[in-house]
């Protein structure tokens, strides 16, 4: 492992935080008066979990997405009592003792969850987002099932058990059709869970694209992630359009110089393999191709290098941004990123 990471070593993703801090400001002037949370799951989308949500609190961002549990408990511990951390990945009884002693927002998106986060109240109760599945299928109760749920959830709720805070859900966004669809369904559910009696204070429907697309579907708080760190959605607006820049950038190292290529101390711990043949660098003397990418190194058409000459690979200084790779290789910019090896050291700017 040892010389795993010394091979790695001269390959850094760097994380320029002004960069996320400006791309926070423009998401807040964007959904205002909706809130954002900022999501923060798969290690803050590879960018290393602390930095991101100390510098997003120093910014103002009050709400965090975690995901799954140990992510939230590990933002508790990050930034205190007062931040307000939503998880909705809960898997048995252990994970649910720890988000009640966290204080985490716990989205439900089963009946089966309800009881047994009521059940694992301690005293105080649980703070709970109800979900209704709008026709993305990702996890969510129901419509059929939604009257009685929220039924059960009024009960619950007047029992002490919980408090439910917020009604949620996830949407496709493949078309404006299906997601007026869902939408409607959506409120539709608000208004049932407030006709039993629930008091939600947090609607949350929209993640980056629709945030920024649909005004109408901010409601109180929109939850973005890939937007936070400059990662666009593949085939959708450009960066300039919706103002956001990529904060990450994957530099490396000239390894040997050659007639025929360059190698560079990165390969598939940095790059996905798919990105061979289809993604090309910026050098002093213009782009060069990428021809093929190993384990640890990748080869490039030459130009006149030295070693220990750095090159950007992707992202914010680079000649092209994790989007404009996945465009071409049919797949998302957060898979490029998610793709660099966490044994690949961050550096932090400023």
């Amino acid at each position: 492992m040892s010389q795993y990471r010394e091979q790695l070593a001269p390959a850094e993703l760097v994380v320029d935080l002004d960069a996320f801090a400006a791309n926070l400001a423009t998401i807040r002037e964007r959904v205002a008066p909706a809130d954002h949370m900022l999501v923060v799951k798969d290690d803050a989308y590879a960018h290393g979990l602390a930095p991101i949500v100390t510098r997003a609190w120093q910014e103002g961002v009050r709400w965090i997405g975690a995901l799954d549990v140990a992510t939230g408990v590990r933002v508790r511990e990050l930034l205190g009592a007062d931040a307000r951390i939503f998880a909705w990945m809960l898997q048995g009884a252990a994970d649910i003792a720890d988000a009640v002693a966290a204080d985490l927002d716990c989205g439900i998106g089963t009946e089966a969850l309800l009881e047994d986060v009521a059940a694992g109240s301690v005293g105080t109760p649980v703070t709970v987002h109800l979900k209704i599945d709008t026709g993305l299928h990702r996890n969510g109760v129901r419509p059929e099932r939604w009257r009685a749920f929220v039924e059960r959830a009024h009960a619950l709720e007047v029992a002490g058990a919980i408090h439910v805070r917020g009604i949620w859900s996830h949407i496709a966004e493949t078309s404006d059709a299906s997601d007026d669809e869902a939408r409607a369904i959506f409120d539709w559910a608000v208004g049932e869970a407030r006709a039993v009696g629930l008091t939600p204070t947090r609607m949350h429907l929209a993640a980056s694209a629709a945030s920024f697309a649909r005004p109408d579907y901010r409601y109180d708080m929109v939850r973005i992630g890939a937007f936070a760190y400059g990662i666009r959605s593949t085939d959708g607006p450009s960066d300039a359009e919706l103002g956001i820049t990529p904060i990450a950038t994957l530099e490396a190292t000239v390894r040997h110089v050659s007639d025929d290529a360059v190698v560079i101390d990165a390969g598939w711990n940095g790059l996905m393999t798919l990105a061979e043949t289809n993604t090309a660098v910026q050098t002093p003397a213009g782009s060069r191709q990428i021809m093929s990418i190993k384990a640890d190194v990748v080869t490039c058409e030459p130009w006149p290098a030295q070693p220990g000459d750095r090159v950007a690979l992707f992202g914010g200084s680079a000649l092209e941004s994790a989007t404009d790779i996945a465009e071409r290789i049919g797949t998302i910019g957060e898979e490029i990123v998610l793709r660099v090896s966490p044994e690949i050291p961050r550096k932090y700017l400023p």
